[in-house]
């Protein structure tokens, strides 16, 4: 076998172009371009075999390394993680920038490549611009931050190391079960040392990724104690979509009459109008599916990870008779609340449970409950689409203008504030890749820039960025990357004037809303949720500042106006930005729900008291053992 001398970074590089994934015989390229912010730990070593290699693999340029993570993540979510972007950033605050969003994808079990700069491995020139000197280690450098957040973490000190660390880069990319971020921190000086690679490496690779099965034993117990319930349900998550399960779920739920919850990855699951849908669970659940939950003696989870909003800080599923069925294909996922573990691929497994299946039914009584239950939830949403508040609008009716608004395939975008949970109540869902709320991190700033990712994933759908102001003024400058780039999308920017969500979060714990609102310091405070004083909003013009980026910008105050500027929207060809102002105070209820945030145990205030009064009436229902 011949070799070629290249450098470290041109080998990397060179290499990325050449890998693929197959799946049920669909072969695609792995890495659909790279993200970049350029400076001295990267120009001259991954920056010049971009450019060397830029017919190979396009070179995007961001303005925020979070946000170009975020639109890596974004951009492998709606791929069902079989395609990804890497990025790159130089040392030091371009670095650090990037952990957040290695921790948002991985959490979310998103592939993303992360190829930081790093301090020279020679540390002939220490300390170097922006290097971090540690006393007690020559070797640590910021770059060590990624550890914790990387399903996978290395860095390149020799370039003869490109070669393992790139193959065990794949290996974790490109598994379902442990993929994540993955961070190959790269010494500036050896970006740019040449070395004589083998030519195999650069031949062209298929990664396979298997649709596994569950024991034949498990699948046979699994479906005896679905045989053996009376109130089954399903708790869909981001698995199921991920594998390409939705048509395998549907056909399950709709041979066994077994109802199906949704968690925020597994909105859409069904369509929102099916008989066996109940919408969201838990946490920001519908009261379709709580109440469901609350009697289900067996709990079937496809591809979920059982977060406390899923399960309602463990107080969803109250049958104290509760057994759990658990298809994931991480065995950590599966064994979740000791239920029976059926590591395995969703659409396979639940191809095969229903072959085992067959002949099973639920109880007709059971059926027409949930089918009821479903029908009850749709004429409440009609109701929260139209509360007709004034002056300003609540937010379940943006939600629903939007939600009429959108095509069948068009995609709505959003991951913080209030937004999420009364879109995951509220938005019918009716395509399996139309809900995309990033609710694993939660990370603000996230909207635009995943928003972004969707649409270069597919340019043929629709992008609704739906984001409010707080998350706005967090991460707003990828809305030039949208126009550079030529991705159009449509963010309908909600603005509450400051922390709505943490403002109900405040009230509800006690605290009336401290520190939550945009307004000018006035007698020492900020002012409380019980001191309503709009005059005293800061001045800020958000619609001006989107002007600013280069987008066309509309402003509605009503609900009519909305309506009017998203028709418009859809008929431009560049990133829209809509400005709507809505009322502060007119939140979607929780329906008795659950969220475990503790409340301070003793206190001078008595909404504090009060507040912790039922906090601890609430968790005494916790099942904090499974």
């Amino acid at each position: 076998m011949g070799t070629v001398r290249l450098t470290a970074a041109q080998a990397l590089v060179r290499f990325l172009c050449a890998q693929h994934v197959e799946r049920d015989g669909n072969e695609q390229r792995f890495f659909a371009g790279c993200f970049g912010i350029f400076g001295h730990g990267n120009v001259a070593g991954v920056g010049q075999a971009l450019q060397q290699y830029a017919d190979d693999l396009t070179y995007y340029q961001a303005r925020n390394e979070q946000a170009m993570v975020h639109t890596a993540a974004a951009y492998a979510r709606h791929k069902n993680r079989l395609q990804t972007l890497a990025c790159t950033s130089s040392i030091g605050p371009g670095a650090t920038n990037m952990v957040t969003g290695a921790a948002l994808a991985t959490i979310n079990r998103l592939p993303v490549l992360l190829l930081p700069g790093d301090v020279f491995a020679s540390h002939r020139p220490d300390p170097v611009l922006q290097q971090l000197e540690a006393p007690h280690d020559g070797k640590l450098s910021v770059n060590d931050c990624f550890r914790p957040v990387s399903r996978y973490w290395d860095r390149i000190e020799r370039p003869e190391q490109v070669v393992p660390a790139a193959m065990q880069a794949m290996r974790v990319l490109t598994s379902q079960a442990e993929t994540g971020a993955v961070t190959l921190a790269f010494p500036q000086d050896v970006q740019a040392e040449a070395c004589d690679y083998p030519e195999g490496f650069f031949r062209k690779r298929v990664w396979h990724i298997p649709r596994p099965l569950p024991e034949r034993e498990l699948l046979e117990r699994a479906a005896a104690m679905i045989r053996g319930s009376q109130r089954p349900m399903i708790v869909s998550g981001g698995g199921t979509i991920y594998s390409e399960a939705t048509d395998a779920l549907r056909r399950l739920a709709e041979q066994t009459g077994i109802p199906v919850g949704e968690t925020q990855a597994g909105k859409g699951s069904l369509p929102y109008d099916h008989p066996c849908a109940l919408g969201a669970v838990g946490a920001t659940g519908t009261f379709a599916a709580n109440r469901v939950a609350a009697e289900a003696d067996l709990v079937i989870g496809v591809g979920t990870r059982y977060t406390d909003f899923t399960t309602a800080s463990k107080t969803a599923f109250r049958n104290p008779e509760v057994r759990f069925v658990n298809i994931n294909v991480a065995d950590f996922d599966a064994h979740k609340h000791a239920g029976l573990a059926l590591v395995g691929d969703a659409r396979a497994t639940l191809e095969a449970l229903s072959g085992l299946l067959a002949g099973y039914e639920v109880a007709p009584e059971y059926r027409e409950r949930s089918e009821r239950l479903n029908r009850e939830w749709d004429r409440e949403v009609e109701r929260l689409y139209a509360l007709n508040r004034g002056p300003l609008p609540a937010q379940s009716e943006v939600i629903g203008a939007v939600n009429a608004a959108a095509g069948p395939r068009d995609v709505v975008v959003c991951a913080a504030g209030s937004m999420p949970g009364e879109l995951h109540k509220l938005w019918r869902a009716r395509d399996p890749k139309q809900y995309h709320v990033e609710y694993g991190y939660s990370c603000m700033g996230y909207e635009i820039a995943g928003g972004l990712g969707v649409k270069m994933a597919d340019p043929s759908r629709e992008v609704y960025v739906m984001v409010g102001d707080g998350s706005y003024l967090m991460m707003s400058s990828e809305i030039i990357t949208s126009i550079q780039e030529g991705r159009k999308l449509t963010i309908v920017l909600v603005d509450n004037a400051g922390f709505a969500s943490i403002g109900s979060l405040s009230r509800s714990v006690g605290s009336d809303g401290f520190g939550t609102h945009y307004r000018y310091r006035k007698d020492g405070s900020l002012g409380l949720d019980s001191e309503k004083a709009p005059g005293e909003v800061l001045p800020v013009d958000l619609a001006k500042n989107a002007e600013g980026y280069g987008a066309h910008v509309m402003s509605a105050r009503t609900i009519p106006e909305l309506e009017e500027a998203l028709q418009e929207a859809r008929r431009l060809e560049r990133t829209v930005v809509i400005h709507v102002p809505v009322d502060r105070y007119a939140g979607v209820p929780d329906y008795g729900a659950f969220w475990d945030v503790p409340v301070a145990e003793v206190s001078e205030m008595e909404p504090v008291r009060a507040a912790r009064e039922q906090y601890d009436k609430n968790r005494r229902m916790e099942r904090w053992y499974l």
